[in-house]
């Protein structure tokens, strides 16, 4: 993968997200899609996204029992998308079964723990241990499963790469040294993710709210 940089397009404008693609389609690997853009408009606007020429990274973080998981899987195969993501959470046979139904040549990765989320946001949900040990719970239970890879933050990828050295990781909530942090809580540079082992680098905010995006996702690539 020549351009390991997938930006992320959290808008429910259509114009304005294939107006930023289209800015900054020579500088980055992909283009990240997530609940909020499938929302507002669903197939159709993931179809005319993927007419830009970018590989689709479907964010939509799936999460249920494993037969609806699996039959939203199948759904959703007509758009063929790079990547798909689902929750971890779910369980062994919802990861089994979202596996199994996934188009030949997409990607399921397993979301371990949000970026958003630390360790106390942990215990208020009943999980007892760090941040750390929840991902590496998580990565080990995906590796199982048999599903491609999982996201994780930057904090947490050398961990779940020494856990399963073969698995594909998508590290998002990067900012370059001197960006705002936003609502992330566990966040790294680009180039501290790619040294740890992430597979691809989602980047959403640093390039999008730029002044130039473009510049941002060379600037970003360039220390990579």
């Amino acid at each position: 993968m020549s351009n390991r940089i997938y930006v992320a397009l959290d808008t429910p404008d259509l114009a304005r997200a294939k107006a930023m693609a289209t800015r900054v389609r020579h500088h980055v690997g992909g283009i990240k899609l997530g609940l909020e853009f499938f929302c507002a408009h669903g197939q159709s606007g993931v179809h005319a996204m993927a007419e830009l020429g970018l590989p689709i990274f479907l964010d939509l973080k799936l999460h249920d029992i494993p037969n609806t998981v699996a039959k939203a899987v199948q759904a959703l195969g007509a758009l063929k998308p790079a990547i798909l993501t689902v929750h971890a959470s779910g369980g062994r046979a919802m990861l089994e079964d979202a596996k199994a139904a996934a188009p030949l040549g997409t990607k399921v990765i397993a979301v371990t723990m949000l970026t958003s989320l630390d360790a106390t946001d942990l215990a208020a949900t009943g999980v007892i241990g760090s941040a750390h040990d929840q991902v590496s719970r998580l990565t080990e239970l995906a590796c199982e499963a048999g599903v491609d890879g999982i996201v994780c933050s930057g904090a947490e990828v050398a961990a779940a790469k020494a856990i399963w050295p073969k698995g594909f990781f998508v590290v998002p909530g990067v900012r370059l040294p001197d960006g705002q942090i936003g609502d992330q809580k566990r966040v790294v540079t680009p180039r501290q993710a790619m040294d740890a082992g992430a597979s691809i680098l989602v980047v959403g905010r640093p390039i999008t709210q730029a002044e130039d995006p473009d510049i941002a996702a060379r600037a970003i690539g360039a220390t990579l």
